[in-house]
């Protein structure tokens, strides 16, 4: 199937962009308020009022570059800042003397805040440091002399404007390790899913030849010394893999980006993706009987989602395989269906010399993975389980176990994913 990128995108800061935005409106609103309700105390309402005015076309206009990162620019923030200065340093020209020795708030009040604020989420807790300094000498200065409410205000926004520049800058950088965690994981499946592909096809005919090369001697022994190195290198390409060189996103404001390889679905039957579609398992196990591999199965369709079905297929013909080259050709197989209401059960069994203990985890550490990939890999990749059992001079039996509820929590997960 032809493959498509997905591109999955991550960001903490969005949610703190969006409170910003809701959060400078209410806080004109509440300056705004404030100005009705004190009304009597300003000296100079026109040179309120004028103020107010610039303040609200200003925070409205501004709205969309509060978005996201990207769109707050530095020149954004200097403007904002000096905004808000500007209406901290204009109040004692505007409010009665006594108001102002009475720790009444200033003429931009609490949207101060919303600057020192955009300054963190930003540039971090440098920036807010910054900005809530230039906030605190502004407020020193209107009121003249250090008093203890304005002490207590300037160093609680300076706190909290350097307490959530530091929380954005671990955010984003636990964004980009999860998004390079992410990235590994899906590269490590895909690798997995060639090393089964490798193995049940190119790596059995290196063998093969090499087999065969060794047994008619000459130029053909040369010609499979030949491709038992290729499958030696091969075999060793694959169980090592690569990891992909770690990416960052070309547009930082988007948060951290992972890119997913995926198989493109064929199509969809009403708004069902071909993945998830019921498959009966059993016309998928039905190629596999010959004369000498039985297949017993219930009498009613066996169902599970296409991709499930479709890798359990592949996991008992790789056990298949293993018996042809391992048991002989003269080895007899049984397979068995059984759709118990919980799961779905596949049980392959061949009358062959047996596995011999420890025979498993030596040609795993030899890079021979048809078991650990082509059978258990499957299994794990769908929700299932795979289990050996063999006993010397009696044979081998692989139980593949597939529960019901898994492959659609699998499902489900992956369309959400692809949304």
């Amino acid at each position: 199937m032809p493959k498509r990128q997905r591109v999955m995108r991550m960001s903490v800061e969005q949610p703190l962009w969006r409170a910003l935005a809701g959060y400078r409106v209410l806080t004109m609103l509440y300056a705004v308020g404030l100005f009705a309700a004190a009304y009597d105390h300003f000296t100079r309402p026109g040179l309120a009022i004028a103020y107010y005015c610039v303040l609200c076309a200003w925070t409205l206009a501004t709205l969309p570059l509060v978005q996201n990162a990207a769109r707050c620019a530095t020149w954004f923030l200097a403007a904002d800042l000096t905004v808000a200065l500007t209406g901290i340093l204009l109040t004692p020209l505007a409010v009665a003397h006594e108001r102002i020795v009475a720790n009444g708030p200033t003429l931009p009040s609490i949207w101060t805040a919303g600057s020192v604020l955009a300054f963190a989420i930003k540039g971090g807790w440098r920036w807010a440091a910054v900005a809530s300094t230039l906030v605190a000498a502004a407020n020193l200065v209107e009121r003249g002399s250090p008093a203890r409410d304005t002490v207590h205000n300037v160093v609680l926004v300076w706190v909290a404007a350097i307490a959530i520049g530091y929380v954005v800058e671990v955010a984003r950088a636990s964004e980009r390790t999860l998004a390079r965690a992410l990235e590994i994981e899906a590269a490590t499946r895909e690798r997995e899913r060639l090393a089964r592909d490798i193995h049940d096809s190119v790596l059995q005919v290196l063998a093969m030849v090499k087999r065969r090369g060794a047994a008619l001697g000459g130029e053909a022994a040369e010609l499979g010394r030949l491709a038992g190195e290729q499958e030696v290198a091969l075999r060793t390409l694959v169980s090592g893999g690569m990891v992909p060189a770690a990416r960052t996103c070309e547009d930082p404001a988007e948060g951290a980006v992972v890119r997913l390889v995926d198989e493109e679905p064929d199509g969809e039957r009403d708004g069902e993706p071909d993945e998830d579609r019921p498959v009966d398992l059993r016309s998928l196990l039905a190629p596999h009987a010959t004369e000498r591999v039985s297949l017993a199965e219930p009498g009613a369709p066996v169902t599970l989602p296409s991709a499930a079905a479709r890798e359990l297929a592949a996991a008992v013909g790789a056990a298949l395989d293993n018996v042809r080259r391992h048991a002989g050709p003269d080895a007899r197989a049984w397979i068995l269906v059984e759709d118990e209401p919980a799961a779905v059960v596949v049980t392959v069994r061949d009358d062959g010399p047996g596995i011999p203990p420890g025979r498993l985890a030596q040609a795993e550490s030899e890079g021979r993975l048809g078991v650990a990939l082509s059978i258990r890999g499957r299994m794990r990749d769908i929700g299932g389980t795979a289990e050996l059992i063999s006993v010397p001079g009696q044979g081998t039996e692989v139980e593949l176990t597939v529960p019901k509820d898994a492959t659609c929590a699998r499902g489900t997960r992956g369309r959400a994913e692809q949304r």
